[in-house]
């Protein structure tokens, strides 16, 4: 008689069959038998299936939920129909150039596969519809009032399913499709129906965004060579050949950066294997503005630094309202069977990149437990018998009995804050490097008996929140200041133990966490909490990827409001305050706005910087105890 299974054994067999289910629905939307589907914590759109004939969807929880199944059917959907309707060299020729209009070009493309296969299948249709509806609602769209706090693409895929009769909108999705229509009126109605009228044919189509694309202001349509392309034949393919795939892995190297929230999804299975029930929202979301903004603030030349006492750096910034912000436990943001998954996502990752941290993670406590060791002082007339110089007595009586007494090097009290940049592009492998590296860094000092604090600095909405609906309610007074809701997070408090802590750095990870971000703010709020710290060394540690980005606040405020803040609180932190000031880039030069900097163009060395960052910095500070030890003996 067979055995009954255990409880663990019938949750293994019910993701085993899910997966199953799923990968046979990949491989009948794509029509690709040979297709691999691999189940793993990368999200999927950070492969290229096209060339290695691989699609990789992230891999089920233990515990199949109704949220998971339906996220990772609209993800393995949405994969398997861009394999079976889109074409990279046609895509590649009407590619726009900058950043925004690429983001858009991207995910418009993306939805007119998914209207295709939500078309043809219905139940493709139901995970499409279910998938888009649970992503808009995650990100707090039932609550907008205007188009400028709705996140362009996201846009853009409501109005290309409306008006290509794609998936059916939800409740969130019909709140999101009457503010566009109020946003554009009769704008975007033409080329609209014309894509709807074309959306099989994928070169007209791609023509058709371009007029799309322009109609929002994002990119002139440069249509000169269009001609031309239209009189080739298949031999275009061929001949642009390695600019199809440069193009295809760009495709999906920005699609990847734009739509990362399959890092926190949790995957899900197909209720039937017959092909129609696998998708992916996931190539074409995210946060076009951000980078573009990123890279407008990057471009201007640094200020002198100078310094500023706390009230003029308060009279010089301004907050509208201070009323939505939130200063939140991790624990608070996610229910506990989330978090525990979360983690569990972190620790896969984390091995196989702990090798060259933890060699420096080492390095650094040794050095550390190198200043805490203790030392002795010898041929003292009384203390503890000194044993290792009895063997002269016995050569030589008269010499009398030697003493020695334990001392301590003084080793001052230290506490290291880690302030981590929660922002939408930091989505992908930047945020999941910084959480692996603060989880290596709490608990290598926490060894060495050095508190450690995680903190996360975000808002809670994209594009004003409830702050912009109150400044617009009261009549939109010039000149507000700050226009967004804060969302300040507390991953791990200085006085928790790790093993306490160590569930919510997984939050990082989750879908809908990452949004805008106010460094000036976000820093005040870091440094003040050290500063009622009673350690004798305190240590901030910023880890970012460019300038504050927030579009509600700077679309009413000049476009230099917050950065100008940043290095207000920079300037003040790094003159008055005796906490010191550490600053990591990843991908942007920060250099510009701290002293004491460090920019790295990959995020895999993020964790290697951050250990060498502080134990040069114990290094330099153990260097100057001696040195004033050595003056203050020599006085």
């Amino acid at each position: 008689m067979k055995p009954p299974y255990s409880g663990s054994d019938k949750g293994h067999s019910r993701t085993e069959a899910f997966k199953t289910a799923t990968t046979a629905a990949v491989k009948g939307i794509a029509n690709k038998r040979e297709l691999t589907v691999i189940y793993s914590p990368i999200s999927a759109n950070q492969k290229t299936p096209t060339t290695t004939g691989e699609v990789r969807l992230p891999s089920p929880p233990h515990k199949l939920t109704r949220e998971n199944v339906v996220r990772l059917r609209g993800a393995a959907d949405a994969a398997a129909l861009k394999l079976r309707h889109h074409n990279t060299a046609l895509h590649a020729r009407r590619m726009p150039v900058s950043k925004d209009a690429v983001d858009a070009y991207n995910v418009m493309e993306q939805a007119r596969v998914e209207v295709l296969g939500a078309q043809q299948y219905k139940g493709v249709s139901g995970n499409l519809s279910g998938a888009m509806e649970q992503r808009l609602a995650l990100e707090g769209y039932q609550a907008a009032r205007n188009y400028e706090q709705i996140d362009r693409t996201d846009a853009l895929r409501v109005l290309i399913h409306d008006a290509c009769q794609g998936a059916p909108l939800g409740a969130t999705g019909s709140h999101v499709r009457e503010i566009l229509k109020e946003a554009f009126g009769t704008k975007l109605e033409k080329p609209l129906a014309a894509l709807a009228a074309n959306i099989r044919d994928q070169k007209a189509s791609a023509d058709i965004l371009r007029q799309l694309i322009e109609a929002l202001d994002l990119e002139t349509d440069n249509a000169q060579d269009l001609e031309k392309d239209n009189d080739e034949d298949g031999t275009e393919d061929i001949e642009n050949e390695s600019e199809t795939e440069e193009s295809d892995d760009q495709d999906k190297k920005d699609e990847s950066s734009d739509g990362g929230d399959d890092r926190g999804q949790t995957p899900a299975s197909s209720e039937s294997a017959q092909g129609e029930e696998a998708e992916s929202e996931v190539e074409g979301q995210g946060q076009p503005t951000m980078d573009a903004a990123e890279a407008e603030a990057e471009a201007r030349q640094a200020r002198p630094r100078a310094g500023h006492n706390q009230a003029s750096m308060d009279a010089r910034y301004k907050i509208f309202t201070t009323r939505f912000d939130q200063v939140e436990d991790a624990a608070n943001l996610c229910d506990a069977e989330e978090l525990v998954r979360l983690r569990l996502q972190l620790d896969r990752q984390l091995a196989h990149l702990q090798g060259v941290v933890s060699r420096l993670a080492n390095r650094l406590q040794r050095r550390l437990m190198a200043q805490q060791t203790r030392s002795w002082e010898f041929d003292l007339e009384e203390g503890l018998l000194d044993a290792g110089r009895l063997a002269r007595i016995v050569a030589n009586p008269m010499h009398s009995l030697s003493f020695k007494r334990e001392k301590e090097t003084e080793f001052r009290d230290t506490v290291v804050t880690l302030l981590i940049d929660n922002s939408g592009s930091m989505r992908g492998r930047p945020i999941t490097i910084a959480a692996m590296t603060a989880d290596i860094l709490a608990r290598t000092l926490e060894r060495c008996a050095v508190k450690v604090e995680i903190l996360g600095f975000t808002t809670s909405q994209w594009k004003g929140g409830q702050a912009r609906r109150l400044w617009t309610e009261s009549g939109k007074p010039g000149n507000p200041g700050r226009l967004n809701d804060l969302r300040h997070i507390v991953y791990k408090a200085a006085d928790m133990p790790w093993r306490r802590a160590r569930r919510n750095l997984g939050l990082m990870l989750r879908e809908g966490i990452l949004k805008e971000n106010i460094d000036g703010e976000a820093l005040a709020w870091a440094h003040n909490r050290l500063a009622v710290r009673g350690e004798q060394r305190r240590i901030l540690m910023v880890i970012s990827d460019g300038a504050p980005v927030d579009d509600s606040t700077l679309s009413v405020n000049p476009g230099n409001y917050l950065e100008h803040h940043l290095r207000d609180v920079i300037s003040y932190i790094e003159t008055y305050s005796d906490i010191q000031l550490l600053a990591i880039g990843i991908g942007h030069d920060v250099t510009r706005y701290y002293r004491r900097a460090v920019t790295l163009m990959d995020a895999d060395e993020l964790g290697g910087a951050v250990m060498s960052q502080l134990t040069d910095l114990f290094e330099e500070d153990e260097r100057r105890s001696r040195t004033m030890l050595g003056a203050a003996t020599a006085f």
